[in-house]
């Protein structure tokens, strides 16, 4: 039994707000279940020192939780990241890179924040999935303002999490499914279903290659629906 009832291949509730923060240049407030991202972008007009003159942009992420995220008091990284955030940020970076030709934003560095306010499982899923449209709003808001002279082509990026406990494939695991689950795994994939990154782990024991392709059939639905709001507009 799953919490609230939910089947085996069916999503959190999600919601997302446009807009949470008026001063970024794109911000998206994902809620997914309990787990709700806060990311916001930021529009730097130079690039890093090894892109400079090379004519592209970059894109890059920035990732971390709330003290009160969690049920427990988490620290701030005042002190220098942890190596999870570090991680979960470079995978956030490298999957924005690939939603658009960096050339086609000019020589200036969209700095993506994703902030955790609440955590029940999925937080680095869920910041792939907000931050890709918030940096589609920011994109937006760079023509509207002349710095663009068109909205570039965009390849919509969404991420999941599945995982198999008890011998069943779980969509989208909140906390107690996925500390509990025998097989773990992330995958950010695009809207025509082709995958940018795939984590994945056996937490108890080895898993089989079925195993492994019946995620892939599991999270290709729900990337499938948390790529609606791309239709919507």
């Amino acid at each position: 039994m799953r919490t609230n009832n939910r089947a085996a291949d069916q999503l959190r509730p999600l919601s997302i707000e446009y807009g949470f923060q008026s001063q970024a240049a794109g911000s998206v407030l994902i809620r997914l279940g309990n787990t709700h991202v806060l990311c916001a972008v930021s529009v730097e007009e130079e690039v890093p020192p090894f892109l400079k003159g090379k004519g592209q942009g970059w894109i890059t992420a920035e990732y971390g939780m709330l003290p009160g995220a969690t049920n427990t008091r988490g620290r701030r990284e005042t002190k220098g990241q942890s190596g999870r955030s570090m991680e979960i940020q470079r995978l956030i970076g490298r999957s924005l890179r690939m939603m658009v030709d960096l050339k086609a934003i000019g020589e200036r560095t969209l700095r993506v924040d994703c902030d955790v306010l609440n955590a029940d499982g999925g937080t680095r899923t869920a910041s792939i999935t907000g931050a890709a449209l918030a940096l589609r709003a920011a994109l937006r808001g760079l023509v509207a303002k002349g710095l663009l002279a068109e909205l570039p082509p965009l390849v919509p990026v969404a991420a999941v999490s599945v995982g198999v406990r008890g011998g069943c494939c779980l969509l989208d695991l909140d906390y107690g499914e996925d500390s509990s689950a025998e097989v773990d795994a992330n995958f950010v994939m695009t809207g025509d279903g082709r995958l940018i990154e795939v984590q994945g782990s056996g937490e108890r024991a080895p898993f089989a290659r079925q195993d492994l392709l019946a995620m892939l059939d599991l999270a290709a639905k729900g990337v499938g629906e948390l790529l609606q709001p791309w239709r919507d507009d």
